[in-house]
């Protein structure tokens, strides 16, 4: 994963419980407190490790980590200056659903290396959809609920997601259904 994605999960334990927190993190994560490049890629381990120490931190089960870390990197990202990229997806939570895989494509052509998810959306109704997220990465379906529900408060909306279809072997899909409160 990339350094913004481990920095966002340092400032959101910072914010929580405070720097020497996350030192503590970074001792149980067999990682040096030195810091993320924000566009430098590493692997997908150090990021689970990260999480796995959060979660002994804070005393949450991972997937609850992954769910308040999904929710937070919504604000986080905009508030490193992804915000523009952010809006040029849409301006309410399904036509931002809808343009996430183009900006993923987007990320790929300035990011070498990069390993970008896809997302596939059903419109089942005037406020519901199903989202079919595709990932080679394993273990991150609370991460999509966090996600959601971060961009629906970024849109001012309310939404219930549930876990519909979790992936299995040879199937690396999760499938949710969101029902967008009016």
């Amino acid at each position: 994963m990339y350094g913004l994605v481990n920095r966002a999960i340092e400032q959101l334990v910072v914010s929580i419980k405070g720097p020497d927190a996350w030192s503590h993190i970074c001792q149980v994560a067999e990682w040096p407190d030195e810091g993320f490049v924000a566009l430098q890629l590493y692997d997908d381990a150090v990021t689970y490790r990260l999480v796995g120490a959060v979660s002994q931190e804070l005393d949450m089960p991972p997937d609850q980590v992954l769910r308040a870390f999904g929710e937070y990197w919504i604000l986080y990202t905009a508030e490193q200056g992804y915000g523009e990229m952010l809006n040029s997806c849409g301006s309410n939570m399904r036509d931002f659903l809808r343009g996430m895989n183009h900006m993923h494509a987007r990320i790929e052509t300035t990011m070498r290396g990069v390993r970008t998810p896809n997302f596939d959306l059903k419109d089942l109704s005037e406020h519901d959809i199903e989202l079919t997220y595709e990932s080679e990465r394993e273990g991150l379906a609370p991460m999509v609920e966090g996600l959601l529900t971060g961009l629906a408060k970024r849109f001012g909306q309310t939404v219930d997601v549930t876990q519909v279809s979790a992936r299995s072997p040879g199937v690396p899909r999760d499938v949710f259904h969101i029902h967008i409160h009016h």
